[in-house]
């Protein structure tokens, strides 16, 4: 299925963060409340078409800040070999030395790219399984995969940003904006990207919403005060759709849902069955494996 366009209409909602007074959240409803998963291993086509079954790992990982940097560094000291398809190549010397798993990308740290995609990503045929040995070690371990993996790795394809807001009184407040983490998102390199996944039907196959599946994502972004009020907002629109669909307004639907999610639904419905779905806005497909 072709992506949906970049520049389609969304719905904000804002509120001052309950734990603290002197920030904002800036919400995209229309991208919380879409059904996009992750469908790692379950259709996922990869950002480049000579790589599928790398997902988005083929380009590695540039680290938010030394503490994200030495967070891996102590997660992968743990990981085994039967765990970690390139364990050898990233103990080069008998220890886990910073230049034998990082590298430098325009004067950046970044995980180290492999044999074509990130040391860290396992490969099909390996015995544990392909996929991040990270997020694998997260799931043996009963542990959330935002404590293990690169900050920017868990919060793919959800988007976190800040900037200051001058008010005409002179006052001002830090407003964080949570939102879609589209092909711009990756820079002018986005653009060149074969596969995308969060603005193409193919992926917007969820059971549960983004705000849903994605709790424990959105929690470590916002903290959980912000996450229970923008769950109040999030339910709040889901009704809206819910109350549109019921009334055959299907100009409307495209304002209040997600483009993708919308055409997920129409190709997954068979022909003459009603429009009117679950209040979710979700599919009931299954869920893919996570990656």
């Amino acid at each position: 299925m072709p992506e949906v366009p970049l520049d389609m209409s969304r719905i904000w909602v804002e509120f001052t963060d309950p734990a603290d007074s002197g920030q904002r959240l800036r919400c995209d409803l229309t991208w919380l409340t879409s059904s996009w998963t992750c469908i790692y291993g379950n259709g996922c086509a990869g950002i480049y078409a000579d790589r599928p079954d790398d997902g988005c790992c083929t380009l590695g990982a540039h680290f938010t800040e030394k503490a994200d940097y030495r967070r891996v560094k102590a997660i992968a000291a743990e990981l085994g070999p039967d765990e970690w398809q390139f364990h050898d190549v990233g103990h080069m010397g008998g220890t886990l030395e910073r230049d034998s798993w990082t590298e430098l990308e325009d004067g950046v740290r970044k995980t180290r790219v492999v044999e074509g995609a990130c040391i860290f990503l396992n490969r099909p045929g390996f015995p544990a399984g392909a996929g991040c040995s990270l997020h694998q070690h997260a799931v043996v371990k009963g542990l959330p995969p935002t404590s293990l993996k690169p900050e920017v790795c868990w919060q793919l394809p959800i988007r976190r940003s800040y900037r200051t807001v001058e008010q005409p009184d002179q006052s001002s407040y830090l407003e964080v904006t949570i939102t879609e983490y589209d092909r711009r998102g990756w820079g002018p390199g986005g653009h060149d990207l074969d596969w995308y996944c969060s603005g193409n039907p193919e992926a917007h196959v969820g059971r549960e919403p983004v705000y849903r599946s994605n709790r424990a994502e959105l929690v470590e972004l916002m903290g959980a005060p912000a996450y229970d009020e923008l769950v109040l907002r999030c339910e709040a629109h889901l009704r809206a759709v819910t109350a549109a669909r019921r009334a055959g307004n299907r100009h409307l639907l495209p304002l209040l849902v997600h483009p993708a999610t919308l055409a997920a639904q129409e190709a997954a419905r068979p022909a003459g069955a009603s429009r009117t779905t679950s209040n979710t806005g979700a599919s009931t497909k299954q869920p893919p494996r996570a990656r």
